[in-house]
């Protein structure tokens, strides 16, 4: 077994792009593992931990490939990532618009005064840095990056709001701006619904949600997942309310986040009580009494938010409720010895939800990300009793793509619980979208086909994204389902049949 790598000097690639070029290589014939990464600290560090490199030496600026597996392929893993990195993207669209070269934001500004966005995805060094400057010029900012501090992220949001100008981020993965895609965003109808989130998937699962329903998407603000820190004082998602409000094309607002610190929350839900627009609140896990207020809906759910906001729009609140459709005779082949649930997603907030819901059903689970009143199971790598993963965490991404864009570290996941006897019923997410793994239910269903159907668990499944996703969210259910994998119309059902698969299970063992 070889490790090689290869340092490129200055040499700077966005996240996702490196993301992508990891799974790539990652694929290759006799690659045991492969990295394509920036050299910050963290990431020197990873590399060590896992095995690929001890004496690396990068600066943050510098591009690191690194390989373990047989000598010859990894010469080859080498050669194929620096041909990807080197191919040249089209300099020309189909329109005939030429990409213009422009090496900063004073340039481009320059060349095109009307610009007044910068995504900015950098070293989480000098991330900070751009987006002070981005800010500055009067430019609204989308901030990729991560590994900016919570001192650094005050200082940004201050600036932006002394400015009047929004800051998404730091760590903002999903936005839709204009009908435009941002990150990992799904491709979804325009429309009178306005979303401020503070979590990724769950405004994916929103705004697909809302798709589904005939409705359309008017914004999709991310926030980053600690504007709603008591430090930062949600400054994000207090002036993306106010821009909602003030927008003619938004008439209903949804707003969504973990639970805010207190003082947080108060002040969030008083705007939007007062902003003169009806709002739905979801902030998971939160009382919905500490929520309702006048023109301010809670809703208990990401999929409730969604239908709530579409009634909404025709001036009717709606309840959403989860057809019960799990009975014994749909878990008759499971032992009685078959008594847990394990759940394996790739979306943070997923499985978040997922274990709330079970949590209320009286399933309370380890997990590696846990909700109050749960516990970080003892190994990271192997479950025990019943078990919920965010696959996407740092605790399994180090030195490796996320499973979004690469799902076979999730999938190895998958094919250890479908072979643990105690697994009742599996639940899992499969997330679609720009950035998103081209296929990701191919290899998941090669797993599957090697576990006869009277041989496994239950197999529960929630698909988010649309059907002009470029991964068209039907097919994708339609090749789930034909594999035997009960798919849900959304992630709060999907844990609700899970629960309820879990309950049989108990009452089966309970009657021997």
């Amino acid at each position: 077994m070889s490790v090689m790598y290869q340092v490129f000097n200055n040499m700077y690639q966005d996240s996702v792009s490196l993301m992508q070029i990891s799974a790539k290589i990652n694929k290759q014939p006799g690659i045991e593992q492969a990295s394509v990464v920036m050299g910050t600290q963290t990431n020197l560090a990873q590399l060590a931990d896992v095995g690929l490199g001890n004496d690396v030496k990068a600066g943050p600026n510098d591009l690191i490939i690194a390989v373990m597996g047989d000598e010859a392929a990894c010469n080859d893993a080498i050669t194929l990532a620096r041909e990807l990195l080197n191919s040249k993207p089209k300099e020309t669209s189909n329109d005939g618009v030429t990409a213009p070269n422009l090496v900063s934001l004073d340039m481009a500004l320059e060349r095109h005064p009307e610009i007044n966005l910068a995504l900015i995805s950098v070293p989480g060094d000098y991330a900070a840095a751009e987006a002070m400057k981005a800010l500055q010029l009067d430019m609204n900012v989308m901030l990729f990056s991560d590994n900016v501090s919570l001192a650094q992220e005050k200082q940004i949001k201050t600036l932006a709001r002394e400015k009047n100008r929004l800051v998404m981020g730091p760590d903002c993965g999903t936005a839709i701006i204009n009908g435009m895609p941002l990150g990992f965003a799904n491709v979804v109808k325009r429309g009178a619904v306005g979303v401020v989130g503070a979590s990724g998937t769950g405004v994916q699962e929103v705004t697909c949600r809302v798709d589904h329903l005939g409705a359309g998407i008017s914004q999709a603000l991310g926030t980053g997942g600690h504007d709603l820190h008591e430090e930062i004082g949600g400054i994000s998602m207090l002036y993306g309310l106010q821009m909602l409000a003030e927008d003619p094309q938004t008439q209903v607002i949804v707003l969504i986040s973990k639970p805010p610190a207190r003082d947080v929350a108060e002040r969030i839900l008083e705007q939007a009580s007062a902003c003169g627009k009806t709002v739905v609140v979801n902030f998971l896990g939160a009382n919905p009494a500490d929520i309702t207020r006048d023109r301010v809906f809670a809703a208990t759910t990401l999929a409730q938010a969604a239908d709530m906001a579409v009634a909404l729009l025709d001036g009717k609140p709606s309840v959403t409720e989860f057809g019960d459709i799990i009975n014994p005779e749909q878990c008759h082949e499971l032992p009685a010895t078959r008594t847990d649930i394990r759940g394996v997603f790739a979306g943070g907030t997923f499985c978040y939800e997922s274990q709330l819901i079970c949590q209320q059903q009286g399933f309370s689970a380890t997990s590696n990300t846990p909700v109050f009143g749960n516990k970080k199971p003892d190994d990271l790598w192997h479950s025990s009793g019943h078990t919920v993963i965010d696959m996407g965490d740092d605790d399994y991404t180090r030195g490796k793509p996320h499973p979004m864009i690469d799902p076979t570290l999730r999938n190895q996941r998958i094919a250890a619980e479908l072979n643990d006897p105690h697994t009742a019923v599996l639940l899992f997410d499969l997330v679609l979208g720009y950035g998103a793994a081209a296929e990701p239910a191919t290899e998941l269903l090669e797993i599957l086909a090697q576990h006869p159907r009277d041989q496994r668990p239950m197999l529960v499944a929630h698909v988010c994204g649309t059907k002009a996703d470029p991964q068209q969210r039907s097919r994708q259910i339609a090749a789930l389902r034909k594999a035997g994998v009960l798919v849900a119309e959304c992630n709060a059902q999907a844990a609700l049949w899970a629960s309820q698969i879990a309950r049989i299970q108990a009452e089966k063992k309970e009657a021997q």
